[in-house]
């Protein structure tokens, strides 16, 4: 699976635009298709189904206690399957700093 993954992302993460950055590009997208994987072999393991998604869970309670994140202040805007994990989110982030060229903030 990996070989495959690193062959197929190489073809897409184009070298000339992230220069020196271009392993890092590389082994985020990996490193966020491979958590995919995984995730879908345990939901596989314990009898769910692959490739299901039913989002960020933005609360929890176990007994007294409840939690709750903001979810959406950790999401990047309009990255959508990119936010499945922080290494799709590092992804995208670098993605548009890169595809926006020569800019200064």
């Amino acid at each position: 699976m990996v070989d495959f993954w690193v062959d197929f992302i190489s073809q897409q993460v184009v070298e000339c635009v992230w220069k020196r950055s271009w392993n890092m590009g590389v082994s985020l997208y990996l490193a966020h298709e491979l958590t995919l994987a995984r995730q879908n072999a345990a939901a596989a393991a314990i009898g769910g189904t692959p490739g299901q998604q039913g989002g960020v869970a933005t609360s929890k309670t176990v007994g007294s206690v409840a939690v709750q994140y903001d979810a959406q202040s950790m999401s990047e805007k309009d990255a959508g399957y990119w936010n499945l994990t922080t290494y799709g989110k590092q992804f995208i982030r670098l993605v548009r700093i890169f595809g926006a060229g020569c800019v200064q903030l």
